[in-house]
């Protein structure tokens, strides 16, 4: 009988070619897809379902944008036990977390390793020789990481290409990234964070609009007709009407606030109008 694998599957170019190499060497294959709710994955589920479709393997999505696991992955964002780096992102403790969800499933499906695309100084937070020393400590188990075994280090992706080129693979370019690591966002997620304002509903919003707080109420000023059409979903927001932006406002007593942050951001107002807003900008 083959041995079982469970590869943590980004979508990349470095997770694909992990189940290039793992089918080389005769394992059976089974992909496990992490899909959380500020980024990091380098594609869309259905180019990563088409790739392990093609290449007849289970995938199995981990679904950290709906509860109980948005729950679980929020929780975690508040309290990291590792620290983050200059944004929110708290990277040793994301990976802890997705790879003991692995190793369960892993348990209870009898899968004897669990692999990774990753190599030692791609991602300063988690992939220096300290950090993974810390996440395998944490996790109680050593990872498979093919990439690394054949002797890959850094960010550049010379090696893995040129492995594409062998397997005959295609590979979708590198996204856009975890929006944790925005330092320019860091002070909204904190305040969303502890005040529990960040949900099923909401997490898509928090990157769009212009964004302010006060008196327990949070405000976004739309930038654009897309961004409003996506706040008007919403149960409390005032309408957006010709130079004027929509605002979408959390509680009723808004409504004044909002009006008044509609006017200070309407096409062709100045900076002294909106000044006043300054201190309550997040």
């Amino acid at each position: 009988m083959k041995k079982k694998a469970l590869v943590l599957y980004s979508g990349g170019l470095d997770s694909r070619l992990v189940i290039k190499i793992l089918q080389e060497k005769g394992y059976t294959i089974e992909a496990i897809h992490f899909s959380l709710p500020f980024g990091c994955g380098c594609c869309d589920l259905g180019c990563n379902f088409n790739f392990t479709q093609k290449e007849k393997i289970k995938l199995t999505i981990m679904n950290a944008t709906k509860e109980p696991l948005l729950g679980e992955y929020l929780k975690l964002l508040k309290n990291p036990s590792h620290g983050t780096g200059k944004g929110v992102n708290p990277c040793k403790d994301c990976k802890i977390w997705m790879f003991k969800k692995a190793k369960k499933y892993a348990d209870e499906n009898n899968i004897e390793i669990i692999a990774t695309g990753e190599v030692e100084g791609q991602r300063p937070m988690s992939q220096t020789p300290d950090a993974m020393k810390i996440i395998e400590k944490e996790i109680g188990f050593k990872p498979t990481r093919p990439l690394a075994d054949l002797r890959i280090i850094g960010r550049t992706r010379t090696k893995q290409m040129e492995l594409a080129k062998k397997y005959k693979i295609s590979y979708p370019s590198p996204g856009g990234g975890c929006l944790l690591c925005e330092k320019i966002l860091s002070k909204r997620f904190r305040l969303l964070l502890n005040r529990n304002l960040i949900t099923e509903k909401t997490f898509g919003i928090i990157a769009i609009g212009r964004h302010f707080f006060k008196d327990n109420i949070w405000y976004i000023v739309a930038r654009n007709s897309k961004e409003g059409r996506i706040l008007e979903t919403f149960d409390n927001f005032i309408e957006d009407k010709k130079g004027k932006p929509l605002v979408f406002y959390n509680k009723p007593e808004g409504k004044e606030i909002a009006k008044e942050l509609q006017e200070a951001y309407r096409t062709g107002a100045n900076e002294k109008e909106r000044v006043k807003f300054k201190d309550i900008k997040i």
